[in-house]
């Protein structure tokens, strides 16, 4: 064999070697990138709540609860009208309370299956204030939910040209019920760690009266009665209670 023939097999040789390492390296690479984007893919929170049709939600809220009956759709203040509300609120129902012997409440809930950091519940706080009304600092309150259990919700006084509200709300962020702003931001980031982009839900209701002592035995026998009133699932949805 001559000096170029040996030459040339070893650098075949060297080649061939070259492309081995080379190829193995790119499928290593390769494994390593596929399962980089396979558990990217598996911490990916996913929706886990399916959409509520609006008439079955609707449904889910009692016409009568307690000693208080469905007499109107208005009346309520509702949340100032944006792009994102208007995707949010695709499940809300508002309503006008009245008993023979019981103040008018008026009740509203919106209830949302994705809460994903951008499309979050909005708190009556921004509600109010869009509508021209002065606010009371928000106290945080555990109030009885009919079923033996506590629900954390907040009070807060609502001051307008032509009245007074006080107005009693609670929300719920997946498992959890967030007082502020930021408990409810957490609430959703907690859930996405967890692989799951939770559902959410306020629930709010309010009347006018005097002061805010004479209204709370009012508004927390109101959410209680609602529980009470409720199916299974609109226990669960609006308050998070099961069974």
């Amino acid at each position: 064999m001559t000096d170029d023939a040996m030459k040339d097999g070893v650098v075949n040789d060297e080649t061939v070697a070259r492309s081995s390492i080379v190829n193995r390296r790119h499928l290593i690479m390769g494994g390593a990138f596929c399962l980089a984007a396979g558990l990217a893919y598996a911490r990916t929170p996913q929706v886990v709540f399916p959409l509520v049709e609006k008439e079955d939600f609707e449904g889910l809220v009692p016409k009568t609860i307690g000693p208080w009956k469905f007499e109107s759709s208005s009346g309520v203040v509702l949340p100032p009208p944006d792009a994102l509300s208007d995707r949010l609120y695709d499940n809300l129902v508002t309503r006008v309370y009245s008993g023979s012997e019981e103040p008018p409440v008026m009740f509203l809930t919106a209830y949302s299956n994705t809460q994903d950091g951008v499309l979050q519940v909005h708190r009556p706080e921004i509600c109010y204030p869009a509508g021209g009304y002065n606010l009371t600092p928000t106290r945080p309150i555990d109030i009885e939910n009919g079923l033996g259990g506590k629900t954390p919700a907040n009070i807060f006084t609502a001051t307008g040209r032509d009245r007074t509200e006080h107005v009693l709300y609670w929300t719920r962020i997946g498992k959890e019920f967030p007082l502020t702003w930021s408990q409810q931001r957490l609430a959703v980031i907690r859930a996405n760690l967890n692989g799951i982009i939770p559902d959410g839900v306020l629930v709010r209701a309010s009347l006018i009266a005097p002061t805010v002592e004479e209204a709370m035995p009012h508004l927390t026998n109101f959410a209680a009665q609602l529980n009470r009133s409720m199916n299974e699932r609109g226990r669960s949805l609006l308050s998070g209670i099961n069974g």
